[in-house]
């Protein structure tokens, strides 16, 4: 089984979660992707953080119980690094085949992850654009460290079998984003 991982506070979950979680499962060949929703972000403030509940119901919200799930796999498992819900989900579902999906602006903050170096070499990745974001985080720090790693768009489908490894999806880009989902206090937009 091939599954897509993406993680993120999902404050709250929004239409283009959806397209960014089907584009990547067409792309990279997935059965599924899991929506990780996080019990808290330790490189975002706690101010304006929906209950976890809530942002979970919201990423349900968004998927189809069935090629797209969101999980609180994170909090069952108490973790709080990306790094350490990696280990615990290979380790827990060892014939799953993972790729890690994240938009472009992760990409540029991935520096300043606990043990990005780990992450990055353990599974193969997708980069998605995000408006404002894409150009520089594939100019920035991580993806100079891993230019050697890139690998052309077409070859994302093998993705989940090559490790290390990553690509850059070129996709429509979703101007929607929760912080100005928050900000006009619509809550999610399923």
């Amino acid at each position: 089984m091939r599954v897509g991982l993406l993680g993120g506070s999902f404050n709250p979950a929004h239409a283009g979660h959806r397209q960014i979680a089907a584009f990547a499962r067409r792309r990279l060949r997935l059965d599924q992707v899991w929506l990780l929703v996080s019990p808290g972000n330790p490189l975002k403030p706690r101010a304006g953080m929906a209950p976890l509940p809530t942002r979970l119901a919201s990423a349900r919200a968004i998927g189809d119980g069935r090629r797209v799930l969101a999980t609180a796999i994170e909090a069952a498992f108490g973790t709080r690094y990306t790094v350490d819900t990696l280990r615990l989900l290979r380790r827990r579902f060892p014939r799953v085949r993972f790729v890690w999906i994240m938009g472009a602006d992760i990409l540029g903050q991935l520096p300043r992850w606990r043990r990005w170096r780990d992450i990055t070499h353990d599974m193969g990745f997708a980069v998605l654009p995000r408006p404002g974001y894409t150009l520089p985080a594939l100019a920035g720090q991580a993806a100079r460290r891993l230019r050697h790693r890139r690998r052309p768009a077409r070859e994302a489908p093998v993705l989940a079998d090559q490790t290390p490894a990553w690509v850059f999806l070129p996709a429509r880009q979703n101007p929607i984003s929760a912080t100005a989902i928050r900000a006009a206090g619509k809550g999610s937009d399923p």
